[in-house]
């Protein structure tokens, strides 16, 4: 295991950041797999030695239909997998990382008509030393209903969540506050709930998930306020890393780098080719 004073990069660090973003993202979607008769179609199934690949069939979130953790010699997988997402009428997602993609992967994907689309940025660090913030953001953790749903609220403007859909997806939800590991966050200012995250802490590295803030907000340091008060709390509880991830160069990113989170690796992802009439 990496220590927190010497967090040199490693494909064990790689794991062990890869292992917190799947054990949060099928925390998510097993809340949503309770609700009763599984409306959102959730499934999700083990690949190899430490893939994991998860469905949500009416939801169409691309890290809710991803494969992760596939490593080299898993290609006899792929087949299989892709059938099983187009069986269920969803476009997968495979998410490709340095140290564990070879050659051998891409061709099959190409072969099954997926190419590499896009790139996201995994960002680790040290949660300990502390960071100082410029933001007059008061940011408390939500420890009662009330508190959850101003949270609630800063959630789904921060994320644009569509007004008719609102109130459906804050009862999805709910069960977010009393979820072991997790620690939700409201960023006020003036007293008004106007920014939410979420800190997510498994066998030793906290995730600092979901950190959203209100349009009418954004630009005041609250995300960095958020960031700062989550890397405290992840030291507390123990955690000897810190790991997030941002679309490559976005706002997240950078503010993340603001707070002495670094890039560990730049995953690919690969997702079905556009039919031919949307090419050109």
């Amino acid at each position: 295991m990496e220590t927190a004073t010497n967090l040199i990069p490693s494909i064990d660090l790689v794991h062990r950041v890869l292992n917190a973003e799947a054990s949060y993202t099928l925390s998510r979607l097993k809340i949503l797999e309770r609700l009763p008769g599984n409306p959102i179609g959730v499934a999700h199934r083990r690949i190899g030695d430490a893939g994991i690949a998860m469905m949500a069939r009416h939801l169409p979130s691309p890290a809710f239909n991803s494969i992760r953790g596939l490593r080299a010699g898993d290609v006899g997988e792929l087949q299989p997998l892709v059938e099983w997402y187009r069986e269920s009428g969803v476009g997968g997602r495979f998410e490709m990382v340095p140290g564990d993609y070879d050659a051998a992967l891409g061709r099959e994907l190409n072969r099954l008509d997926y190419y590499q689309s896009e790139f996201h940025v995994a960002m680790y660090g040290d949660p300990r030393p502390s960071r100082a913030t410029s933001s007059d953001a008061t940011i408390e953790r939500v420890a009662s209903p009330a508190v959850m749903e101003e949270y609630l609220d800063a959630y789904v403007r921060g994320w644009g969540i569509p007004e008719p859909h609102r109130d459906r997806f804050k009862a999805n939800v709910r069960p977010w506050l009393d979820q072991p590991g997790w620690s939700l966050y409201v960023a006020r200012l003036d007293g008004q709930a106007a920014a939410a995250a979420t800190l997510y802490v498994d066998d030793g590295v906290a995730y600092l998930a979901d950190a959203t803030t209100d349009p009418a907000f954004r630009g005041r340091g609250l995300q960095t306020a958020l960031l700062a008060r989550r890397l405290r709390d992840a030291a507390t509880a123990g955690a000897d890393l810190a790991c997030s991830g941002a679309a490559f160069l976005s706002t997240s990113h950078r503010n993340m780098e603001r707070m002495g989170l670094r890039v560990l690796f730049t995953c690919a992802i690969w997702t079905p080719c556009p039919e031919p009439s949307a090419r050109v």
